[in-house]
């Protein structure tokens, strides 16, 4: 069928699923938040903080540590236990675009310099896998952290004031993901759980407002050309803006 240009539930090779973005989903847990819905792919992102020491060669620099959640309720595929390969590589994925971005200003999360900074904590929880866990746990990641913000620090107490507010998350980049997907010798986008068992390869892009290309991840074990990379780097472009008039507008 993606061959022939068709797809099992009639889109377009370009086109996306119908997608929902509710941030402030977890509000009264989470200092950041957001639920996405990309067709049936469900995933929810909360942002957490905690207050600890810094890395030596960066004592005035908080830190970013991401995870993700592969729960069985989400895939049949998915076990209990440790980490699996899917659930590091997603975490991993996520947390590239938002570091190799500069998109949290870390230095503004320093608390004591050599004593105490701010380390942001992105977790990913899959509630419906359908396909395209990718695109939507990073339009999650990056939906909680423009709308959350960073709790206040007791330093008499030595702990963090969960329900205080003591200001934004500092953002200096809005970093967008999308991924292409390659089936035979045709780019899709935003495919299914049924359309990713015939997947040869992948590539995740991150873009920065600017248009600059800050991430990318391959996957799949075929390779892409540079006709087909260069392919998916301008259907990012186009899907991501998308993605941010989402954002913006459930602001």
């Amino acid at each position: 069928m993606a061959a022939e240009g068709e797809r099992l539930d009639g889109r377009k090779m370009d086109e996306y699923r119908e997608i929902t973005v509710e941030p402030d989903y977890i509000p009264t847990t989470a200092q950041g938040s957001a639920r996405v819905q990309i067709g049936d792919t469900q995933v929810i992102v909360g942002i957490s903080f905690g207050a600890e020491s810094p890395y030596s060669d960066r004592p005035a620099s908080g830190t970013i540590v991401t995870n993700a959640e592969l729960a069985p309720m989400a895939d049949r595929e998915y076990e209990s236990g440790p980490p699996q390969e899917t659930g590091v590589e997603l975490a991993r994925v996520v947390d590239r675009g938002i570091r190799e971005s500069e998109a949290i200003d870390l230095e503004a999360l320093c608390i004591e310099e050599g004593e105490k900074v701010y380390t942001v904590f992105i977790d990913i929880h899959v509630l419906n896998n359908d396909g395209n866990l990718l695109d939507a746990a990073a339009l999650g990641a990056i939906t909680a952290l423009k709308t959350g913000y960073v709790p206040a620090y007791d330093e008499e107490e030595g702990e963090l004031l969960h329900d205080e507010k003591a200001m934004d998350i500092p953002l200096t980049k809005f970093p967008v993901t999308a991924t292409g997907r390659k089936i035979g010798d045709k780019i899709l986008w935003d495919t299914t759980s049924e359309e990713e068992e015939a997947l040869g390869a992948r590539l995740t892009v991150t873009l920065t407002e600017e248009g600059s290309v800050v991430a990318m991840q391959k996957g799949g074990q075929e390779p892409l050309t540079t006709e087909e990379i260069m392919e998916i780097i301008d259907g990012t472009k186009t899907q991501t803006e998308e993605f941010r008039q989402i954002i913006s507008a459930g602001e």
